[in-house]
């Protein structure tokens, strides 16, 4: 039993030590909590333009840091989340929200995926139905069958 909760308290252990910490640097800290809070939630929601799938709060490329200092220097200056948000994607567009909204320029964006997921399910149903409908070979005629046991019979002496 104890080697069972050692084990247990090591992989908690090391859950605890791998995980992501975030790739904010102390000096990048903003005095108030408050604004600090703020900041962090914007930039959970923003996507490093170079590392594609991670947040700009979890990135260590030289741009994220730099889209983390405007974050905050526009919290700074009294902008609200949202003119935060607005800001950022009036310079870098949509792509940089981790999730873009919804709405004609981003459309193959979010239905895109189940376009290509029901013509390739519809691509399929059509190639098993064909396969199936395709006629079955007719069968050998006797003087057919015979040639073939002469053939194999041939074979299997010169082996």
């Amino acid at each position: 039993m104890s080697r069972l909760l050692g084990a247990i308290a090591t992989c908690a252990f090391m859950l605890l030590v791998l995980s992501p910490a975030g790739a904010v640097d102390p000096d990048e800290m903003l005095d108030d909590p408050a604004l600090e809070t703020r900041a962090r939630e914007i930039s959970q929601n923003l996507r490093c333009l170079v590392c594609q799938n991670q947040s700009i709060d979890d990135s260590n490329a030289d741009l994220a840091r730099d889209l983390r200092v405007i974050v905050r220097q526009r919290l700074v200056a009294g902008d609200s989340n949202e003119e935060v948000l607005q800001y950022i994607v009036d310079r870098y567009g949509d792509y940089v929200l981790l999730t873009p909204p919804v709405r004609g320029s981003t459309y193959a964006l979010w239905f895109g995926p189940v376009v290509i997921l029901l013509v390739a399910g519809g691509a399929l149903l059509i190639a098993a139905r064909r396969r199936r409908n395709r006629p079955a070979a007719d069968a050998l005629t006797v003087d057919e069958q015979a040639r073939l046991s002469e053939l194999l019979d041939g074979k299997r002496e010169n082996d």
